[in-house]
């Protein structure tokens, strides 16, 4: 007698298979093979689901096709299949014919509340590898109706009507003379866009390729450090070199806004010329296109797991040079990462008719097109003050298909001149040869941008020559390199046009923008915020406003010489030295703002450093400018009160005043310069003022005693020669803070 196989392998299991009173062995490994086990039937079953399989018996396929062609649904979806469209006999096999499966029809995706989609599907089924021609066309199954209707009119058109969202497949049978019956499966898609899934992606991916952007440069601009400040003081009036140096300032900062407001900044406080500038601003240009080339690599879904590990690198590596190499790597992955989803957000851009149709107006097919696209470009970059941020917009755009290349190229063009809003605007307030700089910005960018639009269908046909070696070729997937090469490409030879004639431009502009008297006058516009951005720059900038209260204090020291030097008060005098010390005070207010701002940020030790320096310079400056203030409030109240003073007097205040404006011209070059050697000079220098204060107290005591002087006298002399000997005290502080000493 048979026993019930399946009972017996339960209940004869030996006893010490499951011991009585015991928990089963190793829980934990049987709950995983369980979820593993579920896992895959339930995958198993998605996939059943997605390609079901056929009984061959039913289906004989004339040719081999592919898994995802054949359209086998399983059995009992079937009988339920033909059951609610009404047609039992439609899985049955025909008693005088076969019956073959072919992938004729394609899939579709129809937007929802879109038009109905008419197909002539005649064609595909006579072009098919038959011998006999076809009858008749019918629909067998449609498994949701209420996502598309779909019918055949005029046995030869299928029409489908959208309904609601969702998904559907439909079975198409063409019937032969012969009796041979052909079954072509496809899916209807039905799709309403998610606008607000669109508009977040495109702006979140914004938001990550713009922190990378910003990172990129940090990392780069600590990993170069004292490097790139010494390359900002290479500038000379070589044009060639001031163009190089530029380029490289650029290439490292990623953004040739920040250089040329750095630019503007160094025009209006006299550290830079016009033909600097103008070498530096050219050279600005040429480096910001490497933005381009670094989105030429093709390591966009590589993004997301090189700014992983280079993440863990800059929070746990202790090196500052190792902590900012990770940080401008994770940077880089950031750029990638964003790049990627905004392609995500813009295809489905593509998908939108609407969206395609308000694309292809933007056409660079003609002259007036290419303007229009140019000024797309411009206004975008005007409003985002970004040109980085545009050309990863347009990049991502062309990369979908969304826009051809040659509408990319001309969007870039115009960014180009809406990067110059940025340095127009630091130039407000500005000295004119600042105003000179910025204005050559604009002018550079928009002669070039008028010549290379009249010759635009010549060039685009150079770059396409030099990316895929076909003039009239497609770049295809070589998109974003043609792109880059079309901004390298006109800024290279839009800077080799300019350089020769850069001393003449220079000229038409200082006759277009004349001097105004005003300019002598420091200014308090220089430390401009957005330098921030660059700490590298924005310690270089500080620098330049230190040295501005340096050379104050040392006006000062001369201005006062005068009033010593002469037996009546110069009252224009008096009030320039009150004005200067104003202004100074002003400045420092300024730097301590400037400062604080960038010490909030993160920034390398040795930026953080070298900022506290300048903020103890600053605020020494700032007091020698008060105590100058006070000697000659003290010389004006001498006179005041005593019609002649003792003739010595003047003769040994002079000298004194002459060894203490000597010893802050010492510390002024040591302050400017850096250069630490000239430091021993400093603290003997103080020794000698500290014993001629001495000397000239003795002195003067002794001529008021033979001249009778009044007490009040004596006691405005004591605080004079204080004023000397505080004002060396802060010239000694201003010497230490330089060499790093407490």
């Amino acid at each position: 007698m048979k026993r019930d196989l399946g009972r017996a392998s339960l209940d004869d299991q030996p006893n010490h298979s499951r011991p009585s009173g015991r928990r089963p062995r190793w829980p934990v490994a049987r709950l995983a093979i369980a979820l593993a086990a579920a896992l895959v039937l339930v995958y198993s079953w998605n996939v059943d689901r997605g390609a079901p399989t056929t009984h061959a018996q039913t289906l004989q396929p004339v040719h081999a096709l592919p898994a995802t062609a054949l359209a086998n649904p399983d059995p009992n979806d079937d009988a339920d299949d033909t059951s609610a469209d009404g047609d039992e006999n439609a899985a049955a096999p025909d008693a005088d014919g076969k019956r073959v499966i072919k992938r004729l029809v394609p899939d579709f995706k129809i937007l929802k509340g879109s038009p109905k989609t008419v197909i002539d599907i005649r064609p595909l089924f006579a072009n098919a590898d038959t011998v006999d021609k076809v009858t008749s066309i019918d629909i067998v199954l449609n498994k949701k109706k209420k996502v598309v209707g779909a019918t055949i009119e005029d046995s030869a058109t299928l029409v489908l009507e959208p309904g609601s969202v969702g998904k559907t497949e439909i079975i198409i049978e063409a019937r032969q003379a012969s009796g041979d019956v052909i079954h072509s499966k496809f899916n209807v898609q039905v799709w309403d866009p998610d606008f607000w899934k669109l508009a977040m992606t495109v702006v979140g991916g914004l938001g990550i390729f713009l922190l990378g952007m910003k990172s990129m440069s940090d990392g780069l601009q600590a990993v170069a450090g004292k490097r790139l400040r010494r390359m900002i003081g290479a500038v000379t009036n070589n044009r060639v070199m001031a163009t190089g140096v530029g380029t490289l300032v650029t290439t490292v900062v990623q953004s040739s806004s920040i250089t040329t407001v750095m630019t503007v900044g160094f025009v209006s406080c006299g550290l830079m010329t016009l033909a600097q500038a103008i070498g530096v601003i050219m050279g600005a240009n040429i480096g910001t296109t490497i933005t381009g080339w670094i989105l030429v690599l093709k390591i966009g879904k590589y993004g997301l797991p090189i700014a992983g590990v280079a993440a863990f690198g800059y929070l746990f590596l202790k090196r500052d040079r190792a902590r900012y190499t990770s940080m401008a790597v994770m940077g880089l992955g950031m750029v990638f990462l964003g790049l990627e989803l905004m392609k995500d957000g813009f295809a489905i851009v593509k998908e939108l008719p609407a969206f395609e149709a308000w694309f292809e107006t933007f056409s660079a097919d003609t002259y007036l097109g290419v303007l229009k696209c140019a000024a797309v470009g411009c206004v975008l970059t005007f409003i985002v003050q970004s040109s980085s941020a545009t050309l990863g917009i347009t990049i991502g755009l062309a990369q979908m298909g969304v826009i051809p290349y040659e509408t990319a190229a001309a969007l870039v063009l115009g960014e180009n001149v809406g990067t110059t809003i940025t340095a127009w605007l630091a130039s407000l307030g500005a000295t004119t040869n600042a105003k000179r700089a910025a204005y050559f910005h604009v002018l550079f960018n928009m002669a070039g941008v008028a010549w290379i639009t009249a010759l635009f269908p010549f060039y685009i046909k150079l770059i396409k020559y030099i990316v895929v070696g076909d003039m009239d070729g497609h770049v295809g997937e070589e998109v974003t390199g043609a792109i880059a090469a079309t901004h390298t490409g006109f800024n290279v030879v839009n800077t080799l046009m300019f350089l020769p004639f850069a001393g003449v431009v220079a000229r038409i502009l200082q006759r277009l923008v004349p001097d105004k008297k005003t300019d002598s006058e420091p200014k308090l516009t220089n430390l401009d915020m957005r330098i921030l951005e660059s700490p590298v720059i924005a310690i270089e900038q500080s620098h330049v406003e230190i040295m501005h209260m340096a050379d104050g204090c040392a006006q000062m020291m001369k201005q006062i010489r005068q009033v010593l030097a002469n037996p009546q008060t110069n009252e224009t005098i008096v009030q320039r030295v009150k004005d200067t010390e104003q202004r100074i005070d002003l400045i420092q207010d300024e730097i301590v703002t400037f400062m604080t701002n960038l010490l909030s940020a993160n920034i390398p030790h040795d930026l953080t450093d070298e900022a506290r320096r300048q903020l103890r310079m600053g605020d020494e400056y700032e007091s020698v400018s008060d105590y100058l203030a006070r000697i000659l409030k003290y010389q004006v109240k001498l006179r005041a009160e005593v019609d002649n003073l003792p003739p010595e007097d003047p003769t040994e205040l002079l000298a004194l005043h002459d060894m203490v404006a000597q010893y802050l011209d010492l510390v002024n070059e040591l302050a400017r310069s850096g250069e630490g050697e000239k430091s021993d000079e400093a603290a003997p220098r103080g020794q000698e003022i500290n014993q001629r204060i001495r000397e000239v107290r003795r002195t003067t005591l002794d001529s008021m005693g033979a001249n009778g002087l009044p007490p009040r006298v004596s006691v405005t002399l004591h605080r004079q020669l204080n004023g000397y000997r505080r004002v060396r005290d802060h010239i000694l502080n201003i010497a230490e803070a330089v060499t790093g000493e407490k």
